[in-house]
């Protein structure tokens, strides 16, 4: 008897995964999305990740007052803006990688390497294929223009993506004429600002207003469940510099017991075997240049990106906030 039980908790024991390690990350990126990636590198490596998942606010404020007690090695979250925050906050520590300064460019990564961008979506035009041709559309600034009264929509001025543009809008241009830009867009507006892109692109495609402003991801949702929707996508220039992009990204936490192993996971992510992995299951394009954007988003066409560091969307946030509350941009 003793001889069967001790085969049965062997036979066990060879079933069950092995994990000789456990990295823990704390993420603000969408479970669905993040699940398969840490799966593969479970499978690949033989290291658990551990996903703690909320929003990226109470995400930050969390590692914050955990301190030195945290048990989070890694931090994934959205946009410059917060990844900027993340560093102002003291949340990460450099990374002294060449893997991901050879995978990463330098206009999405941290200027003192605390965090590097993994995926890249564009904030950029949409419009009604009904109602504007390409040849119609141009620069944001140009959105601005009479022209466009009463034909444009908006996600609200509160959301970080819509931010993030002003603010390096305001690193492109200058306060000035951001603010002419931006009062442009206010009183060229159809309906007020609508919560998500989502909800704008739906109301660009009944006709509710022409053309807009979003995130090219969520065009790539909507696009799946709705693919007979009349909206076009239209990579916006912004002075000659190219299309206002933004990222995804990751760094190594500050207090991380095993930084090595959490290093080694960023790097992996950068990499060939991760890229298409992280970036096509949002719709996004991979952050790594040699890396080949998934066929639905390829079909969008090639875009020439504005090669301002995203960094500048976090620290001139609070410079665009205010330009945009000044302008009645609600």
């Amino acid at each position: 008897m003793m001889k069967k039980a001790l085969a049965v908790s062997v036979a066990l024991l060879v079933a069950a995964p092995v994990f000789a390690e456990e990295l823990v990350v704390y993420s603000s990126r969408s479970d669905n999305l993040l699940r398969p990636v840490v799966e593969a590198y479970q499978k690949k490596t033989g290291v658990s990740v551990k996903l703690v998942n909320d929003k990226a606010g109470p995400l930050m404020e969390k590692l914050r007052a955990e301190g030195s007690n945290s048990p989070a090695d890694v931090l994934i979250t959205v946009d410059g803006g917060n990844l900027w925050q993340a560093t102002q906050m003291d949340l990460l520590r450099p990374i002294n990688s060449a893997t991901l300064n050879k995978n990463i460019p330098a206009n999405l990564r941290d200027p003192k390497n605390q965090w590097f961008g993994l995926s890249v979506r564009a904030r950029t035009i949409f419009y009604n294929t009904n109602k504007v041709k390409p040849s119609e559309l141009s620069t944001y600034a140009d959105l601005a223009d009479p022209k466009w009264k009463g034909r444009l929509c908006l996600r609200t001025s509160n959301s970080v993506y819509n931010q993030s543009l002003v603010g390096t809008m305001i690193a492109n241009q200058g306060q000035v004429a951001t603010a002419r830009i931006v009062k442009g867009w206010v009183n060229n507006l159809a309906v007020a600002p609508f919560p998500n892109d989502t909800a704008m692109m739906e109301a660009i495609a009944a006709g509710r207003c022409d053309v807009g402003i979003g995130n090219t991801y969520y065009y790539g949702r909507l696009m799946d469940k709705k693919p007979n929707l009349p909206v076009g996508i239209f990579f916006a220039d912004q002075q000659g510099r190219g299309t206002h992009v933004n990222v995804s990204g990751a760094g190594v936490a500050k207090y991380s017991k095993k930084a090595a192993q959490a290093q080694k996971f960023i790097e992996w992510l950068s990499g060939s075997e991760a890229q298409n992995l992280f970036a096509d299951l949002n719709h996004e394009y991979p952050a790594n240049p040699t890396i080949t954007p998934d066929p639905k988003v390829a079909k969008w066409g090639k875009f020439k990106q504005d090669l301002v560091n995203v960094s500048v969307a976090g620290s001139n946030q609070q410079k665009a906030v205010m330009l945009m509350k000044r302008a009645g941009y609600k």
